[in-house]
């Protein structure tokens, strides 16, 4: 019987390199977002709420249900 650790399962990357990869996923997905006029989902830790970024730099706030 084979015995795999979390370095094998991930073929072979470390989780520094996957958490690497997400977080530049997330930053180019957000840039393609901001080209095509798209609003983009944030949170606001000061605030403790979430809010829409439009590419013109306006946030809306999202209501309490």
């Amino acid at each position: 019987m084979e015995e795999y650790n979390d370095y094998d399962t991930m073929c072979g990357l470390t989780d520094e390199e996957l958490d690497r990869r997400f977080i530049e996923a997330v930053r180019i997905e957000n840039e393609i977002s901001r080209i095509k006029g798209a609003p983009i989902a944030r949170y606001d830790l000061e605030k403790k709420a979430p809010y829409l970024e439009y590419p013109d730099g306006r946030r809306e706030y999202a209501e309490e249900a």
